[in-house]
């Protein structure tokens, strides 16, 4: 097939090889959790991986990314925080968090593409898909275990808010540089 011939929609070779990359670390740092004992949420590395996929592959592949990760981890791959995977941990108690990713996804991508290179918007950005997600989360949080929103706030949200915005600074200082060098590849 010649160039002419091309799909406009189609993704380039590049293109898929990133986002298996960044599905993959997404997949590597997803499982990583620390549990705390006053959640029954655990401390997760997930939105940072999210906010790099975005960060290296603009909003439209980096939310593609996270959707594979899902994928992955819906159909059994120990690919959730704890090494879990499997439909019933989107049922379960986080579920409504990991659909939030692809909220923060497609929020921190458009805010990092519509402000490129400005470090606030794309902080502010990553703080609204936070916002989202935890949203997500905790409505969810609070219908499957019987708790009011207040209480899946204190429980699913505030103790990891230092956690969380750590990751974003981590983000706001890696993603630009992973940003480059993946437009290097061009």
């Amino acid at each position: 097939m010649n160039n002419s011939s091309k799909n406009k929609s189609s993704i380039s070779t590049k293109n898929l090889a990133l986002i298996g990359v960044m599905t993959a670390i997404i997949c590597i740092l997803g499982p990583i959790a620390i549990p705390l004992p006053v959640s029954p949420v655990p401390i997760s590395f997930t939105n940072l991986a999210v906010y790099l996929a975005v960060y290296a592959l603009g909003a439209k592949f980096g939310t593609i990314s996270c959707a594979l990760y899902l994928l992955l981890g819906t159909i059994g791959l120990p690919v959730f925080s704890g090494f879990s995977g499997g439909p019933a941990k989107l049922a379960g108690p986080t579920g409504g968090y990991l659909i939030g990713f692809l909220f923060m996804a497609l929020i921190t991508g458009f805010s990092i593409e519509s402000f490129s290179g400005k470090l606030l918007p794309a902080v502010a950005g990553m703080g609204i898909g936070a916002v989202i997600c935890y949203l997500f989360g905790t409505l969810w949080l609070a219908h499957q275990m019987n708790l009011t929103f207040t209480a899946a706030l204190t429980v699913g949200v505030i103790p990891y808010l230092a956690g969380d915005a750590i990751k974003i600074i981590a983000a706001a200082l890696l993603g630009p540089k992973l940003r480059r060098a993946v437009l290097r590849l061009s």
